[in-house]
């Protein structure tokens, strides 16, 4: 009763429930994107396209792009190509002052860096776009192809283009006129559209195989259990108690009022898991003009070995590291809440404050990117385990994360928009936490 107490209390406020209405409006609009096959492409001759993109690293593509990849559609190349400029524009920010300057002016900076972002976009998406092409010249069949020529391949490219940039543009029109992060929700909804087909085809390969209905059944609490310890793990790693902190230093002057500092166990987000993979993919295209004898190709061509994901989780590890110390600055931390007459009690401001960040950071960042290296592996156990590869990748990596993070910042703003009208929230007890940040900014 209380749940259905909560959807009216939804529709009653007119703000909230014309943004849930226009989100829903806007994601609509972009799955009946995906049904729209390339012009020059006969859409009912992709079955060798749609058995490439079934697993592996084109599975992943797939999935990012709510299966618009293995469909040929103007939207094929997804937000994807978005998200990668943004990366790129945040290092930038640490490696050119300029940049650094533009993410200290505000909103204008941030203006300024989106509009980077964007150019930067069109710049990866001419460079894929015509990868993309030769990757459906080499896979279908030429009678699936009903134009060719140069004027085929031009037309694509823009087409292409202008998909993603229409994407992009819906995410951005969902965040200012609807609920949550926009890019971030249809990267969300692009994965939970194949989790129902991925569901029906573990179903029916229990059912006709081993098993049966128990191992399914086992199948499903292993998955409800990943996904309770994933949030349980985001919603708690969201700041740090200073009682903990100064345990975590040696200090033992602890007590008081309980007091948070602006720090995370998993800092980085998905972003080491972003990285990694992406490394780890240039193996698997180099690898099939190498020699096929060679264990180091037998190793790095097998997504599901042992050498693969130890390899990937080490490389998590460390670029947790990297990104969490170019993303922090126990510098100016310190500053900042100088500057903002704080302090941590039983610590001089100073050197003493920067130390301190910075002993904490380095040690509770070993927690987190053990975390994600676990998370990232966890569909390669899952396949080990005899579950398909399709509905593996729902049990960890970085589909995990992004559901559970979307789901929880989506959550927590709808609550806010109940609390701050003075209705009760979603949860019986406590407020639902959100992450910090979001997918675009990882």
């Amino acid at each position: 009763m209380r749940l259905i107490q909560t959807i009216k209390n939804i529709f009653k406020i007119e703000d909230l429930r014309v943004r849930l209405l226009y989100t829903l409006a806007i994601i609509a609009l972009y799955r009946l994107g995906k049904y729209i096959t390339l012009p020059g492409i006969d859409p009912s001759q992709l079955g060798n396209l749609r058995d490439q993109t079934s697993s592996g690293i084109m599975g992943l593509l797939d999935m990012f792009s709510g299966g618009a990849f293995s469909q040929a559609s103007i939207f094929a190349l997804g937000i994807m190509p978005y998200i990668s400029a943004s990366i790129v524009v945040q290092l930038l920010g640490i490696v050119f002052p300029y940049f650094q300057k533009l993410q200290k002016e505000g909103e204008s900076g941030r203006r300024k860096m989106n509009q980077y972002t964007r150019y930067l976009t069109v710049g990866i998406l001419i460079l894929q776009a015509p990868t993309y092409l030769v990757n459906l010249n080499a896979t279908l069949d030429p009678s699936a192809f009903v134009l060719t020529g140069y004027f085929f391949k031009v037309s694509s490219v823009i087409i292409l283009t202008a998909g993603t940039i229409f994407v992009m543009w819906l995410g951005e029109k969902i965040t200012d006129k609807g609920i949550g992060n926009g890019i971030s929700l249809i990267i969300m909804i692009g994965i939970v559209a194949r989790l129902p087909a991925n569901f029906i085809f573990e179903f029916g390969t229990r059912m006709n195989g081993t098993g049966g209905a128990i191992a399914l059944i086992i199948e499903i609490v292993l998955l409800f259990v990943v996904v309770l310890c994933t949030i349980l793990i985001v919603q708690g790693t969201r700041r740090v108690p200073v009682q903990y902190a100064r345990r975590i230093v040696g200090n033992k002057q602890y007590g008081g009022v309980r007091q948070y500092i602006p720090l995370k166990v998993n800092a980085a987000g998905v972003m080491p898991i972003i990285f990694a993979q992406a490394i780890m993919m240039i193996p698997l295209i180099f690898t099939k003009y190498a020699s096929s004898g060679s264990g180091f190709v037998i190793a790095m061509q097998n997504m599901y070995g042992f050498w693969y994901n130890l390899v990937m989780g080490l490389m998590i590890v460390l670029f947790t590291y990297f990104y969490t110390a170019i993303t922090i600055n126990p510098v100016q931390m310190a500053e900042d809440m100088k500057k903002n007459g704080g302090f941590i009690p039983g610590i001089k401001p100073g050197r003493k404050t920067v130390e301190f960040f910075d002993t904490i950071m380095s040690r509770i960042t070993l927690p987190g990117s053990i975390f994600l290296a676990i998370i990232a592996i966890l569909p390669s156990i899952a396949v080990l385990a005899h579950i398909t590869p399709q509905f593996a990748q729902f049990y960890g990596g970085t589909t995990l994360l992004i559901l559970v993070g979307v789901v929880l910042d989506t959550l927590q703003q709808i609550e806010s928009h109940l609390l701050m009208r003075h209705y009760d929230g979603l949860m019986k007890s406590g407020r639902v936490k959100g992450r910090s940040g979001a997918v675009t900014s990882i």
